[in-house]
């Protein structure tokens, strides 16, 4: 397995910020962005796409990524993800991320090939979270806190598995949505959400 590095930060001058989202995909839940600048000094052993990693290593590195860096978070609701369309809300909130960290980057590298317009340098990255490091780790910090976060609304919405498929589609979500309904939680502008309002 080839691992990122920090080769583009280092062809930046200045501080260098990595931003990732996790979250376009699901049926529910918010979109969550994180912002990621690492110590050049500690940076944690092992880090990678978050999709790459199991969850005991993902969680281990959160930790030690947090312990380490400095991390802005971002997120954008279900009702924004409704209003703007999913991919307008991934990037308002990979912009909330990077307006979150206590240290202004210079430059910031972002995960696809979408420019949230930070107001900031940035250049964008197509499967960023595999080349570099700083995109790797936020990948990891919005995937954690992310799946943390359905956890909790599972016990809310018990019905449909959040805390096991993190709120994507899967059959048993699938199931959940036929015998119990669509939740505040719920994406309506997405195709199967809709379909079910629609036919009820």
């Amino acid at each position: 397995m080839t691992f990122p590095d920090l080769s583009l930060e280092q062809a930046e001058a200045g501080i260098v910020a990595g931003v990732d989202e996790v979250g376009r995909g699901p049926f529910a839940g918010p979109v969550v962005a994180a912002a990621v600048i690492l110590n050049n000094d500690h940076v944690p052993i092992g880090i990678h796409d978050s999709k790459k990693l199991s969850k005991a290593i993902r969680e281990r590195l959160f930790t030690e990524i947090m312990d380490t860096a400095l991390v802005g978070f971002g997120e954008s609701t279900v009702e924004e993800i409704d209003e703007i369309n999913i991919l307008q809300a991934s990037l308002l909130a990979m912009r909330r991320a990077v307006a979150d960290l206590k240290t202004k980057p210079d430059f910031v590298l972002v995960d696809g090939n979408k420019d949230p317009n930070f107001g900031i340098k940035s250049r964008t990255i197509i499967k960023g979270d595999t080349i570099s490091l700083s995109i790797a780790a936020a990948s990891i910090v919005a995937k954690v806190t992310r799946d943390r976060k359905m956890c909790a609304l599972a016990e809310d919405y018990p019905h449909y598995g959040w805390e096991r498929n993190a709120g994507y589609g899967t059959a048993e979500h699938r199931k959940g949505l036929r015998e119990f309904g669509v939740t505040p939680l719920h994406r309506r502008s997405f195709a199967p959400i809709r379909a079910l309002l629609q036919s009820r």
